[in-house]
């Protein structure tokens, strides 16, 4: 991230306003104590999130008061694109770089001229943009915007909906903050479909406003900026492709909302919805008749919810939108009577679709048996067995998944280094296996031993965050 001369300047004259305004935010080690406070908001389904919260809005429906930040690129700092409306000179954008300006509408000039008018939040001077050519209608139509502005309605909205919430990843490319006073920043590699909560959120770029900051388990941050409304963007919709895509917030983050609202007198209004298990679980298979291990992400769709007469918990029965299988579990739709978190239905469960499954009607009728079958990929072998409880690594990429069943037998799944199963067979729980070592986790994620995650960070773009 080598920077311009005037971009060092620029970065020397802001450093105080990085620790004064509340929009200019930074992953952890960067710097500390500019997080934003968790705020309590009424929970949403994460059902049309988007457009339920952030709409498009046209330089021509612009209205007075609406906010933004100059955020000027390089180009931008040699191109003027305000003038203050007292002295009628052109200003720098170095000068009004992280000012907040508030739209105060548009007119037409002695001279003909249409001007785009504003008045900047901090020292409440006036400042103008004059549009380069034809009416003011004409300009608006064109979706042209107004260059260097990014806008903060967006970055309100998502602060207010976003932080303290549970999303998943959706690409493995993100960054970190390098510069405590600048915009330097690594890209970083991660897993995708992880849980990470959104620690802050704060102003982007004018085309991609909203820097969002999340946390994995590990403690690790990285953050994205991205696009919602695409209010005053310059890109077009054709622009989001190949690496642009990522900056749309959908292809980085999904959100994953509780269920909370689900009560026992409005339960019906959920059967027939798509959801899917934030977290390993357990359900009763009909076609097996036992308790079956579930991965997470895995898709189903409410077929029945029926009440408990002795108790407050309510019968779930499932239908495995890859398999069609039945499957059943008693829950809690009360976090408040739920003594374990496990038995409320809002942690176990998020609306929602899964993680899609490719697989054959032959490979499907053994899944829907529980039984794992030659030539299962590891997606397959856990919809049929679930999470393995230990993993085996073995020498040339070869690995072996471990089950404990419940007849005190072992199942042992291997697999070959392209992660497909080359054989399985049981042993007695007290049988002892000799190859390689043992851990708990995926194979294909295990991260290397002892490392110290912010240090392996610092080695280079495209370091990958492991869990």
């Amino acid at each position: 991230m080598k920077r311009t001369l005037l971009a060092t300047c620029m970065a020397f004259l802001m450093v105080t306003a990085y620790a004064q305004n509340s929009y200019i935010v930074k992953t952890s080690g960067v710097l500390e104590g500019t997080r934003l406070e968790t705020l309590n908001q009424e929970e949403e389904t994460a059902i049309d999130f988007i457009s339920q919260n952030f709409k498009f809005q046209s330089l021509c429906d612009w209205q007075e008061g609406m906010k933004f930040m100059v955020i000027p690129s390089e180009y931008d700092m040699v191109v003027k694109t305000f003038t203050d409306a007292a002295t009628e000179k052109d200003v720098s954008s170095v000068k009004l770089r992280h000012k907040i300006m508030i739209y105060m509408g548009h007119e037409e000039d002695k001279d003909g001229h249409e001007r785009i008018n504003f008045r900047c939040q901090e020292d409440q001077r006036k400042y103008y943009y004059e549009i380069p050519s034809d009416t003011f209608e004409d300009y608006c139509y064109n979706n042209l915007g107004v260059p260097t502005l990014a806008y903060l309605g967006d970055v309100d909205i998502a602060r207010e909906k976003l932080v303290g919430k549970e999303v998943y990843t959706k690409t493995q490319f993100y960054r970190v903050d390098t510069e405590l006073d600048g915009d330097g920043y690594l890209d970083v590699v991660v897993d995708k479909d992880v849980p990470v909560t959104v620690k802050a959120v704060g102003v982007g770029t004018r085309d991609f406003p909203v820097k969002i900051i999340v946390e994995d388990a590990d403690g690790n941050e990285f953050y994205q900026n991205v696009a919602i409304s695409k209010t005053n963007c310059s890109l077009k919709d054709d622009d989001f492709v190949n690496d642009n895509a990522k900056y749309l917030f959908g292809n980085s983050f999904e959100l994953v909302e509780d269920v909370l609202s689900i009560s026992s007198n409005n339960y019906k209004q959920f059967l027939g919805k798509i959801i899917h298990t934030k977290y390993p679980t357990k359900l009763l298979n009909e076609f097996s008749k036992k308790m079956q291990s579930i991965p997470r992400l895995t898709e189903y769709q409410i077929e029945a919810m029926n009440p408990h007469k002795n108790d407050d918990k309510f019968t779930l029965k499932l239908k495995n939108t890859t398999l069609g299988t039945y499957f059943y579990i008693d829950m809690l739709l009360d976090e408040h009577l739920a003594q374990d978190q496990t038995e409320y239905f809002g942690y176990i469960f998020a609306l929602g679709p899964g993680k899609k499954i490719e697989t054959s009607e032959g490979s499907r009728a053994m899944m829907r048996a529980g039984h794992v079958g030659i030539g299962f990929t590891e997606d397959e072998t856990m919809m049929a067995a679930g999470e393995p409880d230990k993993v085996i690594n073995g020498e040339n990429g070869l690995y072996t998944w471990v089950y404990q069943r419940s007849n005190n037998k072992l199942l042992y799944v291997d697999f070959n280094g392209s992660g497909v199963v080359t054989k399985t067979y049981t042993r007695d729980n007290n049988a002892k296996s000799s190859s390689g070592t043992t851990n708990r986790r995926n194979a294909k994620s295990a991260p290397a031993p002892a490392a110290d995650p912010a240090q392996s960070w610092m080695k280079g773009t495209g370091t990958p965050i492991t869990k």
